[in-house]
């Protein structure tokens, strides 16, 4: 059965092994670890992945020269890079990760940014895949370049200006994916040299509890709808999500799509950039939902 992407952006794992050898499927592995967990994704991946995967480094098709991680980079860098891989016009890809669903919704949200609307998330990611027994590949598996044509799509994406300028406004709400420790300021930061707290006015709901902890799936629609009311969104206005560094956040803006929210933008710099020492202003205390959270 096909799949549109564009109104069904997760697919199972049994829908996967049934297309993994059709022609216009490329398979990602879109896999992210933080700095302090001393782990090699492109190892990991190298050590096993499903079969035909692609390795999608988060941190080199990123901008180079930006202080921050992981930041977007320039259509022109993004367009090379993806084509080198691979990827590109006409290919349907599917985006998983190593850990279930972690950092696969960042790397669904950077190809839509750049207007490939053909991609989905692998709904319990490489976890799944492994514990229904399926094949795997060692190595690093490879395809021919394909041109990719970049059609940037502004919406999806937010700055520190519009987010300055949203906090007189009001326009959009904001949804942090950290934990309701770092968005309180009561735990410490990850990254050396941020300030605690969050973006005034932002709401908590730490990305965990939109993901079956067993199955690492994300939850019904019906269930994400409830996490989202429940953390004090109005589903009818406008969202941008955020988190540590703009990873996590990508969990929220997926799941938003699930749960049928279509205006929904990402603010890549997030706590790694608003955090930072300077004017940004900062609340501490409470203001949102739930348990651990995000890159």
């Amino acid at each position: 059965m096909s799949i549109d992407f564009e109104q069904q952006p997760l697919v199972s794992t049994d829908w996967l092994a049934d297309h993994l050898t059709a022609p216009d499927i490329r398979v990602v592995d879109g896999s992210y670890y933080l700095p302090h967990e001393g782990l090699d994704p492109r190892a990991e991946y190298r050590l096993h992945h499903i079969p035909g995967a692609l390795f999608f480094d988060i941190d080199d098709i990123a901008e180079s020269d930006s202080p921050l991680p992981h930041m977007l980079p320039s259509p022109v860098k993004f367009s090379s890079k993806v084509r080198k891989l691979g990827l590109g016009d006409g290919v349907r890809i599917v985006v998983y990760d190593q850990r279930g669903l972690f950092s696969a919704p960042r790397v669904w949200w950077t190809f839509r940014h750049f207007g490939h609307r053909d991609v989905a998330v692998l709904d319990g990611g490489l976890p799944k895949w492994m514990a229904e027994g399926r094949t795997l590949e060692e190595g690093e598996s490879r395809a021919g370049e394909r041109h990719f044509t970049p059609r940037v799509d502004t919406f999806l994406l937010r700055d520190k200006e519009q987010m300055l300028n949203n906090l007189s406004s009001g326009r959009e709400q904001v949804l942090d994916a950290r934990s309701r420790g770092r968005f309180e300021g009561s735990e410490p930061e990850p990254r050396e040299g941020l300030r605690g707290g969050h973006i005034p006015g932002s709401l908590c709901l730490p990305y965990p509890a939109l993901i079956d902890a067993e199955s690492q799936t994300l939850k019904p629609a019906e269930a994400l709808r409830a996490a989202f009311e429940g953390a004090g969104l109005d589903m009818k206005r406008p969202v941008v999500t955020t988190c540590g560094s703009g990873i996590t956040a990508g969990i929220l803006a997926l799941a938003l799509e699930i749960a049928g929210h279509k205006q929904v933008a990402v603010y890549d710099g997030s706590w790694a950039e608003w955090g930072l020492p300077g004017d940004t202003p900062v609340e501490t205390g409470p203001g949102g939902s739930t348990p651990t959270g995000g890159a």
